[in-house]
């Protein structure tokens, strides 16, 4: 081990990274990969859940050691944060509708709409700008706004939301086809950490190549096949 690396890892003995307020299947997926591929480094991992914005900027001001998973590119509008080339999982985002029923053809499909979302997934603030929308914390919260006719759609990861509404017992909720973006998500480290990314590269590989990543995705979404939607 290199001096710097030696230096990073002792001075880090915990990874304390940043992810959205929400405890969701996509979080606990990747909670669990990155778990796995810390403890092959000798380190351990501790996730800290902030509401929106908080979580990047926490991470790119270096208050945690990074950020737990987002799409490509988060660099660009926070420079410090270093991404781990190696995707955690796939990220689906979908309309979720009760009564509401149209022709889904991209975004613009959804303008004439209420929308609810997840307050900080950047793809969908990005995406819905001048249409009308309702941000909330977490995707019950969401789910919860439409049913009381506050929002005529929610837009959201997949999982996330079956997820959501099999705990809020709401079997009419229906996800609309097809899928508005899907996309890899991958793990960013604050660039303190740095000499650490080569390492951590090689054992989500090794990961790969074991297929212990595709065994957490089914354990976690095994509970969802049978979900309102699925």
């Amino acid at each position: 081990m290199t001096p710097d690396l030696a230096g990073a890892a002792s001075a880090a003995a915990v990874m304390h990274v940043s992810t959205l307020l929400e405890q969701d299947p996509a979080t606990v997926i990747a909670e669990l990969v990155l778990a796995e591929a810390y403890k092959r480094l000798g380190l351990g991992l501790e996730v800290h859940k902030y509401p929106g914005e908080r979580s990047l900027v926490s991470a790119n001001d270096g208050l945690m050691d990074g950020e737990l998973y987002r799409k490509v590119g988060m660099e660009r509008d926070y420079p410090n944060l270093i991404i781990v080339p190696v995707p955690l999982q796939m990220y689906e985002i979908v309309i979720f509708t009760r009564d509401t029923s149209f022709i889904v053809n991209g975004w613009e499909s959804l303008r004439p709409f209420t929308i609810g979302f997840v307050r900080g997934i950047k793809i969908v603030e990005a995406s819905t700008v001048g249409m009308r929308t309702e941000a909330v914390p977490t995707m019950q919260q969401a789910l919860q706004k439409m049913a009381m006719g506050r929002t005529d759609v929610v837009v959201g990861n997949r999982a996330s939301g079956l997820a959501a509404a099999r705990a809020l017992k709401m079997d009419d909720i229906r996800v609309l086809a097809p899928p508005l973006a899907a996309f890899p998500v991958y793990h960013y480290v604050h660039r303190k950490h740095e000499a650490l990314v080569p390492r951590l590269t090689a054992a989500l590989q090794q990961m790969q190549k074991e297929k212990v990543m595709e065994r957490i995705q089914r354990q976690v979404l095994g509970e969802l096949l049978s979900a309102p939607g699925s």
